[in-house]
């Protein structure tokens, strides 16, 4: 009965995991050097490319990694949920937005990890252009395109459970940019 007001232990794994992929996905670099637009869509396009690079990565782990890619994905449709009701979205209206924002990841998720596992520089590109550029002509894809390569080599080469628990290691994106 009292089951209710357990914390989930793991819940600050979780939140460990989950805020390592968004202080990535947030470093001003991104937005300064890399020609991301600094909006709310710039942010979020950043955000779920630093996600599916992570949960690609705790994907091909055991059984707890795979475990935690799901659970980082559920608390980022919870970040989703809470971000639309601080801006006043309604209640009827929430679960369809993130529904609609989990189908746009996944979207991106499989554009982004096929391009990715196949070296397919010119279908990440193209992916990237349309997301993260909103179709427009950047300057800076072709170092945000070398960043997401080796951000995927870099993960590639972590340990899943350090991964699993927010301990991951990014390529410096000023150094590649």
């Amino acid at each position: 009965m009292l089951s209710i007001f357990r914390r989930n232990p793991r819940a600050s794994t979780i939140e460990a995991l989950y805020g390592a992929i968004v202080a990535q996905a947030r470093a001003p670099v991104f937005y300064l050097n890399y020609g991301v637009a600094d909006t709310v869509n710039g942010r979020l396009d950043l955000l779920m490319l630093h996600l599916a690079l992570v949960f690609e990565r705790l994907s091909r782990g055991g059984a707890a990694d795979k475990a935690a890619g799901q659970a980082a994905f559920d608390r980022f449709c919870q970040d989703m949920d809470d971000h639309l009701r601080e801006q006043g979205v309604s209640d009827l209206k929430v679960p369809k937005d993130v529904k609609r924002l989990a189908s746009a990841f996944l979207g991106r998720y499989r554009a982004y990890m096929s391009a990715v596992k196949a070296g397919d520089q010119a279908a990440l590109r193209q992916a990237l252009r349309r997301n993260v550029y909103a179709d427009a002509e950047s300057p800076a894809l072709g170092a945000l395109l070398a960043y997401v390569e080796s951000a995927a080599a870099m993960l590639n080469r972590q340990d899943a459970a350090s991964i699993a628990v927010g301990r991951i290691e990014w390529p410096d994106p000023v150094t590649l940019s």
